[in-house]
């Protein structure tokens, strides 16, 4: 894969920096060294609630739109469908909607959907990192293909994808497709060591601040169905 996948970004493409290669070795293995009782923990979750495999390696487009595989811990039940993912995204991107994530929890294992929120699930990408097939920060690798983006679209595609980035401490499910193209091409402008620890140092909050979004709205649609209910039988 070369850079002419890449129209009128191939002053924007460069080899990965020093500085961001040596940042992304030592915050992947501390953040291994730190975080593995959990993650053993999860992992042995993961297989006692499920009886399936602990990980799940699903394709994705990343440097230069080439492909890769990224690992995570499985959230979803062995029976699921694999493309359901897929569909969802391409639905997202052809109506350039909310990027929300899917509501499929009939498919998901106990506490998946949870996983999924607080990002743990993605956690193993940090052997990708560790790899250099992401970064700590940079734009999510895609499961869709460079050649469906728009030409200003793939400006993301000239940077190692990340664990996280701009669109995860910038609103996440509260933007569009476009919007979330924009954060990373303006990811791509402004790229620093100091932006890629500021953007980690904020992933932390950015992802409770979507818990309790989240926990919120299940009870304001919890304390609704119970009023309605309420109503309708003494109606």
């Amino acid at each position: 894969m070369t850079a002419d996948r890449l129209p009128g970004f191939g002053d924007r493409i460069a080899a990965i920096p020093k500085w961001k290669r040596c940042f992304d070795l030592i915050g992947a293995s501390l953040g291994l060294l730190v975080l593995s009782p959990f993650l053993l923990l999860v992992a042995g979750y993961v297989k006692w609630t499920s009886g399936g495999t602990v990980f799940f390696k699903h394709k994705r487009y990343g440097y230069l739109g080439q492909p890769l595989y990224v690992w995570k811990f499985r959230s979803m039940l062995v029976s699921a469908d694999p493309t359901a993912h897929e569909k969802h995204v391409m639905a997202i991107v052809d109506g350039n909607a909310e990027l929300k994530k899917m509501n499929n929890d009939a498919q998901l294992i106990p506490l998946g959907k949870w996983l999924r929120c607080t990002g743990i699930d993605e956690l193993p990408q940090l052997f990708n990192v560790l790899k250099g097939e992401m970064s700590l920060v940079g734009p999510r690798p895609d499961v869709i293909p460079v050649e469906k983006y728009q030409e200003w679209q793939r400006i993301r595609f000239a940077v190692l994808p990340g664990l996280t980035g701009l669109w995860q401490v910038g609103g996440k499910n509260r933007t569009t497709f476009n919007e979330m193209n924009q954060l990373d091409a303006q990811y791509v402008e402004r790229r620093s060591f100091w932006l890629d620890l500021k953007i980690v140092i904020l992933t932390v909050p950015a992802i409770l601040k979507l818990v309790v979004e989240d926990f919120l709205s299940k009870r304001r649609s919890s304390t609704e169905i119970f009023e309605k209910d309420e109503y309708d039988s003494t109606a």
